[in-house]
């Protein structure tokens, strides 16, 4: 063997080895290339102080307690190697969604956009919603209880008329039940059997906790009963507003073993919630925690990558294609 390489026409021999070479190098870049996306699905941007000084204001009274700025942001996705995002619209600037949309035009194939539904009686912001979606590219809408017109719920006449416009237009709406699932359960209930075209979203695990008495048991059943309705997704995201421990939030792998036994793992998608998460554990902790909670079920490793990315991905068809 050695002989008849000894043998052999240099040229040929050198030429062997080259496209040996390349051919593994091509391997290589073709399994590089297909390495699994990581997408956050629930974050926000806001302006730094001097952009809100200059171009981006605050809605007064909602100035931040932290920093928020893309800036900010692209370094921590960068450090814990997050390919994209959904980005929801902070409250910060409530219905102004121009420094939103200026992240959106600037990068296309990183950031996806949810907007926030304006609940306005005089039904405003349905207009708003469509403009959004069709002329700026939002993709998704947040619907936040807390904005309503005081004693009016999510299902009111202007309400169920966002979210059908927002099925009819294939944008998911997520839900934020920050004060607890139960004051909004029946509404979801309801807008869900009324429109079934329409995807939703429930950030944060719906804010149930691992429960500890019968009342909790019975909200986080409430929570998997949700799954019968097949256009319902969960945001496995902001753990440390879930867990009832520190990092690495342990205690949640009980919230991710029942939800994905009830929904499937390709309805649950991670997210970290940031700048909210940075004080408690940093961004990159907080991706990395989704690892070794997912770990504890264990989920396999092709069930992570749903979690991490592939579930909004799918249900996001065409974006982050090039991220």
């Amino acid at each position: 063997m050695a002989v008849r390489m000894l043998l052999m026409n240099p040229l040929t021999f050198s030429t062997r080895c080259f496209t040996t070479t390349t051919t593994a190098m091509a391997k290589e870049a073709v399994s590089f290339s297909s390495k699994p996306k990581i997408i956050d699905s629930h974050l926000h941007v806001w302006a730094s102080p001097q952009q809100a000084a200059n171009e981006f204001p605050y809605f007064p009274g909602n100035e931040p307690t932290l920093p928020g700025s893309l800036d900010f942001l692209l370094q921590c996705m960068e450090e814990a190697g997050v390919d994209g995002a959904l980005i929801v619209q902070p409250i910060n600037h409530k219905f102004d969604h121009s420094l939103l949309t200026s992240v959106l035009k600037k990068y296309p194939s990183k950031f996806v956009g949810c907007c926030l539904a304006n609940p306005a009686e005089d039904g405003s912001g349905i207009k708003q919603l469509q403009d959004l979606i069709l002329k700026d590219g939002y993709r998704a809408v947040r619907f936040n209880p807390y904005v309503w017109p005081s004693g009016q719920k999510m299902t009111n006449k202007v309400g169920k008329a966002m979210f059908s416009k927002a099925g009819e237009l294939g944008a998911p709406v997520g839900f934020m039940c920050m004060k607890g699932l139960n004051l909004h359960i029946s509404e979801i209930e309801e807008l869900c059997s009324e429109f079934p075209s329409t995807v939703v979203l429930l950030d944060h695990v719906a804010f149930c906790k691992p429960p500890i008495n019968e009342e909790e048991r019975m909200i986080f059943s409430r929570l998997l009963e949700l799954s019968k309705f097949p256009q319902v997704y969960v945001k496995f995201s902001a753990l440390f507003r879930v867990s009832r421990e520190q990092f690495p939030y342990e205690d949640t792998s009980l919230l991710l073993s029942e939800v994905v036994s009830s929904y499937g793992v390709n309805r649950v998608m991670w997210g970290s919630d940031f700048p909210f998460v940075v004080p408690e554990c940093g961004y990159k902790k907080g991706k990395e925690a989704v690892a070794h909670i997912a770990g504890k079920i264990p989920l396999q490793s092709s069930d992570l990558e749903w979690l991490m990315g592939k579930s909004l991905m799918e249900l996001l068809p065409g974006s982050w294609v090039a991220s």
